[in-house]
């Protein structure tokens, strides 16, 4: 697995201004990378995902059997991070009835009527489960923060400071009271690059098996380049708690964001130190009793 002493470079500690500036967006950039190599970080990437594929799935069955915790991963980037292909590759050892993704889109009228948080709290995971929104309850702070004419009825025309702080407070509260009630949170910011976006974009574009994945709506929001990495510092500034940390995985290499994503959503779950359920003396007999029975039935055949 991954040490610590890396993992712990990707959180943002809580009450800290950040600058994405001081995130790398690829991890060959950073002084480990370079000592490693391309070649060697590929490799050691490929066999975490997979070691961490393995532990995940049994990290899953004890989840589900404890029925003591939930787990919620929110993914939150730029477009073209990879957030589809990091859930399709982390999660693909995991069974499919204990987890559950959610994609938020533009919000319905009937969403708009409510408070912004009600349609994520009807994607909640029960406890057992793992759930994955992909997007989430930050997009009320980001992509409307950039776009406050999408806020909906009854919000300000022009809302200022004090209506993002309090959002952001809300936000907090929520993840808070979640946590108060056997929830994991853990939130991932893909972090990639302006260039690497414009790199991912032109494959669309040129690829013909990719060109459905392409919107006019891309070029346009690329637009805002600035406005929404401003957007998202101010959001991983306000709301990195110590029951809720952020962190911000280098995205430029998928290899790479998809190792450190499984790799702390599997040690995040073990550190929750979970047991399946302890069967009480009644229980011991009876199952020992089908035992006997069991193993006292004549070789299984066919006859009715």
């Amino acid at each position: 697995m991954i040490k610590s002493k890396y993992l712990k470079k990707l959180i943002v500690e809580p009450d800290s201004e950040v600058n994405l500036k001081d995130f790398p967006s690829d991890w060959l950039d950073t002084p480990e990378g370079k000592e490693i190599g391309k070649e060697l970080i590929k490799e050691r990437a490929a066999e975490i995902l997979e070691e961490s594929r393995i532990q995940l799935a049994q990290a899953q069955e004890l989840l589900y059997a404890s029925d003591t915790h939930s787990v919620l991963i929110v993914l939150q980037a730029m477009d073209a991070a990879g957030k589809d292909g990091t859930i399709r590759h982390v999660m693909a050892g995991v069974n499919p009835q204990g987890c559950q993704v959610f994609s938020f889109k533009k919000p319905s009228a009937e969403e708009l009527d409510h408070n912004f948080l009600w349609r994520y709290m009807k994607s909640l995971p029960e406890r057992g489960r793992i759930g994955i929104f992909n997007r989430s309850y930050y997009e009320d702070v980001l992509v409307v923060k950039v776009h406050p004419e999408w806020l909906g009825p009854g919000a300000p025309a022009d809302p200022d400071s004090k209506f993002w702080q309090q959002r952001y407070e809300d936000i907090n509260n929520f993840e808070k009271h979640l946590s108060r009630n056997g929830t994991l949170i853990l939130k991932f910011f893909l972090h990639v690059s302006k260039d690497e976006q414009k790199r991912r974009f032109l494959e669309r574009l040129t690829n013909p098996e990719k060109h459905w994945k392409f919107s006019d709506a891309d070029l346009e929001e690329r637009e805002h380049w600035k406005s929404y990495r401003k957007a998202f510092e101010d959001a991983l500034a306000a709301t990195s708690t110590k029951r809720a940390p952020w962190h911000v995985v280098p995205a430029d290499r998928k290899y790479v964001a998809r190792a450190i994503v499984a790799d702390i959503i599997t040690t995040s779950i073990q550190g929750l130190g979970l047991k399946y359920p302890e069967v009480s003396a009644e229980k011991l007999v009876k199952l020992n009793e089908a035992r006997v029975k069991l193993e006292g039935h004549a070789a299984d055949d066919d006859s009715p």
